[in-house]
């Protein structure tokens, strides 16, 4: 678990948080904008990592296949709302708390039951998805509704997908049956881990920011 711990701290702190697959060039078809929703919640590791806790943490709910979807509607709103000129504020730095909040839920070792969970996915899955918008907002000229429709099915897919299947390795290949589960736990305490240090990331550059604009 120290070796995973480290390589998530590392991999978090590449540049590859803000890489999507077409590296840079335009959205201008259905397939490139599927294309960039599929890739862009697997590169970034700081999505991937939540979305795979969010499958872990639906088993100790009784919506174990509702719960992961309430995350992803809430991402695709969020997405939306961004698409639309409306941005969630700060979202890097809730993104970043919200490694630590379910993590340390996780971590924990309670269940925090199926209501609290839904809402607690949600409410996260909003700053997520505004994130996800920025890669369409930041487009110069726009994109189109078919590249639209393709990289919102690309996030929802893959995302619901990676949560299902974090969950499933987690209850059969690793025996999580419930939330005082020891693996359960250090799954919790590997991403808590990694949003710790996304926020003292974000804390050092706003600090550097101040200096250097002092």
């Amino acid at each position: 678990m120290k070796k995973l711990l480290t390589a998530a701290l590392a991999l978090a702190a590449t540049p590859a948080l803000a890489h999507h697959p077409l590296a840079g060039a335009p959205m201008e078809t259905f397939g490139h904008g599927l294309l960039s929703g599929v890739g862009h919640p697997i590169l970034g590791f700081d999505h991937l990592f939540f979305v795979a806790l969010v499958g872990i943490a639906a088993l100790f709910t009784t919506r174990r296949l509702a719960a992961p979807a309430a995350y992803v509607a809430a991402m695709l709103v969020g997405c939306g709302l961004m698409y639309a000129g409306v941005a969630m504020p700060i979202k890097e730095t809730v993104i970043a708390i919200s490694l630590l909040v379910l993590g340390g839920a996780l971590l924990s070792g309670r269940a925090l039951g199926t209501v609290p969970t839904l809402v607690l996915f949600a409410g996260f899955g909003l700053f997520h998805g505004s994130a996800f918008g920025d890669a369409m907002a930041a487009q110069e000229g726009g994109v189109g509704g078919a590249v639209l429709l393709g990289y919102l099915l690309g996030l929802g897919v893959v995302q619901y997908a990676i949560a299902l299947a974090a969950g499933w390795l987690a209850e059969k290949a690793m025996g999580v049956t419930e939330a005082a589960s020891i693996n359960a736990r250090l799954a919790g305490a590997a991403v808590a881990g990694v949003g710790v240090f996304l926020i003292l990331e974000t804390a050092e550059g706003a600090a550097l920011a101040a200096l250097l604009g002092a």
